[in-house]
């Protein structure tokens, strides 16, 4: 039984993985495609880089491969950062003091997690990105562009469900496991919190991007248009060049 539950847990933890690594990455190649900013393309590739971090974590539980995993969930939210806060400037503009110092914290952050190892660490430092990300999202839905408030709050609730069932399975972790182990497999295949932690995220984060780039696209006069790939997974395209 126990063994059982063992391949549960690391069929559901490592495939659910491919939401974070398929989808993004037809993402970026579209975006390119599309002739826009770089960052975008970064953005979507940060996500990808999670999530084949976290396959290579979930099969091989080497310590190596867990900091693939969570390293990057650190950088990606920093280009998250830099894209949300930097949309309503002119175009291809870089801004360097941003850039550095968000390079700065992500360069601190993986030298103390490094040497400290404390998990909690690291999930107060990606909760502080978060937060960055939840009060600019918040203002421009609100204030400025109301009418992606459906997107903008869809994204959020989705990620930061995730992210509560994340913190869950980190702190009661061997009483879930416990539980699990006295349901049907099928059952505790579906319980596994940590592989909706990597769905909801994977998604919501995701649905952020398109978000950023609906904001983007909007205040630099372009003609974003969300259409459906499939008649059901999400994508942002360019109609034309420039507004008339």
């Amino acid at each position: 039984m126990k063994k059982k539950l063992i391949s549960t847990s690391w069929i559901g933890n490592t495939v659910s993985n491919l939401i974070m690594i398929l989808p993004p990455i037809y993402g970026a190649i579209q975006t390119y495609k599309d002739g826009l900013e770089v960052r975008y393309v970064w953005s979507f590739l940060g996500i990808a880089a999670v999530g084949i971090g976290s396959w290579s974590f979930h099969m091989t539980l080497q310590y190596e491969m867990q900091l693939l995993d969570e390293l990057p969930m650190i950088y990606s939210c920093c280009i998250f950062v830099y894209c949300l806060y930097e949309c309503f400037k002119q175009e291809r503009v870089v801004n360097h003091l941003s850039v550095t110092l968000l390079l700065t914290f992500s360069i601190i952050v993986s030298v103390v997690y490094l040497i400290w190892k404390e998990p909690v660490f690291h999930q107060v430092m990606y909760a502080v990105l978060v937060a960055f990300l939840v009060i600019r999202s918040v203002f421009i839905v609100t204030w400025v562009y109301p009418w992606l408030r459906a997107l903008g709050f869809t994204s959020l609730s989705v990620f930061l469900l995730g992210f509560v069932l994340w913190n869950i399975d980190n702190i009661f972790c061997d009483s879930l496991r416990a539980t699990r182990q006295r349901l049907p497999p099928v059952v505790g295949a579906v319980t596994q919190l940590h592989a909706w932690w990597h769905i909801l995220t994977g998604l919501g984060s995701y649905l952020h991007i398109l978000l950023s780039l609906q904001i983007r696209s909007t205040y630099l006069k372009h003609r974003p248009k969300v259409k459906f790939l499939c008649g059901v997974w999400p994508m942002l395209h360019i109609e034309s060049q420039k507004a008339s």
